[in-house]
């Protein structure tokens, strides 16, 4: 950090300066700004001047000066603070009304108005924000060889506790195996979904509503994945876009085709390492609005929020507190980061420009909802982005890094395990089976052409007229589809049922038919229908006939019709449809 000359000259507030004269016995009568700091600055790099001030310090004083020092000389104001109380900033009429150098409010305003300390401003990755430091030239000149605490009172004993548990940051110990319960391994689903939400956007360009497909799209797409979480949706939507696999125009989604082509040939440990990169960087999804129970108010100092530099800074703490390959809890880990790097979000560590609501639309702002809003974000990373891509294996209150999660990290090469590939399964009656182990390109190749009937491994689809039609809209005719089989299945012809399906279709359809719903109204007799065609009062309900006791009903004109029949003293039963 700064020497002290730079210190007083950048740092130190003019009426702070006969506060420091007092404190250090220095006469500034006659002295101008300059010549102040200098004497100043003299007096305090004396040792027996420096040795005396450090003898009138209370021994939370001390242990307060003695931490800061041990951890660098520097720290934020707002964990500084936390630990050894606020420093209230005053004017010269404050200052000779309150009197902060014999009646501190604080160990941590005991040390600011002495000079021991000093605040000026750095550039964070979260944004700038107040640190608290000790000028590097005056912490030599402090006799901290002295510290020696005997007989120390209970707050002041318990402040130096605090401070030398800090000094070294804690480190999350492994659970024994036996206290993990209820495991839920990570796995590789979220490259196969990936490739369904790809194919899906591919086939329908879908409406975009905030980050996520719209409602009727999101459910039509859930029942074709793996994992049928509907808040993957998002999350796989706005880290395609990150990947630079997905593009929004428009309004609607569409994949990037040379990129898209290129991820989903890529090798499986490929795959999730570039979606695992892709939400590390995002800034697309920002993670703290889709915490369960947690609603950001839209506007004011949210809209600056870097989801990235949030991440970025987990990710460091993780590599430095957890367990590499054992179980570690959930909690300890929130309790260990909240000690040590509670700030890993906050610009300047300010609690309280953020407007947060919880479920009852009450506002979580202040340190004292950390756990609520940092805390449950925390948790978030867990059991909900990393454990999605593969990274955090979780159980009930704990968690454990998977062999890419600890490459995740930097704490080992990014594992390349060996792919066996598997053909695809065509039948007779056009079913076509894919299983995991197919290429995703393959697999999002035959998505374009047929009718999907469900997830799993295998997936299923149906060779059929409306995927043939689905196909042709994109450029894709029946020779490319029979190519294609005959490739990927490895056989030397097409079996004979999907041949003939696809050389019905060869040259479009061979003709056009309409498939629609209608209600008939059905008669006892013909003499009956005769009689309702006859009458103007039923005849307007009525459409064409379809043989001497049945007729179509008008479209919507049921419930009419009923009540025009009845007032006719004509009996009707419904026939509901099996």
């Amino acid at each position: 950090m700064k020497p002290l000359n730079l210190s007083l000259q950048d740092d130190t507030d003019a009426a702070l300066l006969p506060v420091l004269a007092l404190a250090w016995k220095v006469n500034l009568a006659g002295l101008d700004r300059s010549a102040s700091l200098a004497a100043l600055r003299e007096a305090m790099l004396d040792a027996n001047r420096a040795e005396t001030v450090w003898d009138g310090l209370s021994d939370a004083q001390r242990g307060a000066l003695q931490m800061l020092i041990g951890s660098g000389g520097k720290m934020p104001m707002s964990k500084f603070g936390r630990l050894f109380g606020e420093v209230r900033q005053m004017g010269a009429a404050q200052i000779e009304r309150e009197n902060p150098l014999k009646n501190p409010q604080s160990a941590a305003e005991a040390l600011f108005y002495r000079g021991l300390v000093a605040q000026t401003f750095e550039m964070a990755d979260t944004g700038p924000r107040v640190v608290v430091y000790v000028p590097d030239d005056l912490a030599r000149a402090l006799p901290t060889h002295k510290t020696s605490y005997p007989d120390l009172k209970p707050d002041a004993a318990a402040v130096i506790a605090a401070a030398a548990q800090i000094q070294e940051e804690p480190l999350v110990e492994p659970l024994p195996a036996g206290e993990v319960s209820n495991i839920r391994q990570a796995d590789t689903s979220i490259v196969d979904d990936m490739a369904t939400l790809l194919a899906y956007l591919q086939l329908h360009s879908p409406t975009i509503e905030g980050e996520s497909l719209d409602a009727a799209d999101s459910a039509a797409l859930l029942k074709h994945l793996l994992k049928a979480e509907a808040e993957r949706i998002p999350f796989m939507m706005m880290i395609g876009v990150s990947a630079d696999l997905i593009e929004i125009q428009g309004g609607k989604a569409y994949p990037k085709r040379a990129e898209t082509r290129r991820w989903l040939s890529a090798p499986r440990a490929e795959q999730v390492q570039n979606l695992a990169e892709a939400w590390k960087n995002s800034t697309r999804y920002r993670d703290l609005w889709h915490v369960p129970g947690l609603h950001p108010d839209p506007g004011g100092e949210l809209d600056e929020y870097n989801a990235a530099v949030a991440r970025a800074s987990v990710m460091e703490i993780m590599n430095d507190l957890v367990p590499k390959q054992e179980w570690w809890s959930l909690d300890s880990f929130i309790s260990a980061v909240k000690e040590s790097e509670p700030d890993f979000q906050r610009p300047g560590g300010d609690y309280e420009s953020w407007y947060i609501r919880n479920d009852k639309g009450d506002y979580l702002t202040g340190f004292d909802n950390w756990e609520a809003v940092e805390g449950a974000l925390l948790e978030f990373y867990l059991t909900r982005p990393m454990h999605w891509l593969g990274l955090v294996d979780h159980a009930d209150e704990a968690a454990r890094l998977t062999a890419y999660g600890r490459a995740f990290l930097g704490q080992s090469p990014w594992p390349t395990p060996a792919e066996a590939e598997d053909k695809i399964t065509v039948r007779d009656d056009g079913t076509l089976l894919i299983s995991r182990k197919v290429s995703r390109v393959d697999r999002f190749q035959a998505a374009r052409f047929t009718s999907w009937v469900s997830a799993g491994d295998p997936y299923t689809y149906k060779l059929d007229g409306a995927g043939i039609q689905q196909a042709a809209a994109q450029g894709i005719n029946t020779g490319h589809i029979a190519s294609f089989i005959t490739r990927t299945t490895g056989e030397a012809a097409v079996p004979a049922g999907v041949a003939r399906l696809l050389d019905n279709w060869r040259s479009g359809p061979a003709a056009a038919v309409t498939l629609e719903h209608l209600v008939v109204l059905r008669t006892t007799a013909p003499e009956t229908l005769d009689k309702m065609l006859d009458a103007p009062a039923l005849r307007r309900y009525l459409g064409a006939r379809l043989g001497p006791m049945a007729v179509i009903v008008r479209a919507g004109q049921l419930e009419a019709l009923r009540t025009a029949l009845g007032e006719q003293g004509i009996e009707t039963e419904v026939l509901e449809a099996g």
